[in-house]
């Protein structure tokens, strides 16, 4: 692999990794606002959460549109480790929503 081809796949990797990193955090935030009684806090932070994955996403899509024209992509343990973020990003966001939901229920009992 050539050195601009492999530096720009580790800049992809980097894109994915920031935002799947931050995709999670945000949605971390919006358990412990919720835990706190802070609903619309709550739901700011899942939204920013769900914003990040939608950049990750978008690069995925570039990636995919990529090989799809004949541009295919060495599978770097990067970017294997790039990708588990996001899908451990995703999965963490969709378990902050239900944990969000619940805390609202349970409030709403009060």
């Amino acid at each position: 692999m050539a050195e601009e081809e492999h530096d720009e796949q580790l800049e992809v990797a980097m894109k994915l990794i920031i935002n799947g990193g931050s995709a999670k955090s945000s949605a971390f935030e919006a358990i412990h606002a919720a835990k706190k009684g802070q609903f619309t806090e709550a739901d700011q932070k899942l939204d920013e959460s769900d914003q990040f994955l939608i950049k990750a996403h978008n690069v995925q899509t570039q990636m995919l549109t990529a090989e799809a024209n004949g541009t295919h992509a060495e599978v770097s343990l990067m970017m294997v480790h790039a990708q588990d973020h996001i899908m451990n990003a995703i999965t963490f966001r969709d378990l902050a929503g239900e944990i969000v939901d619940l805390y609202k229920k349970l409030d709403s009992k009060d």
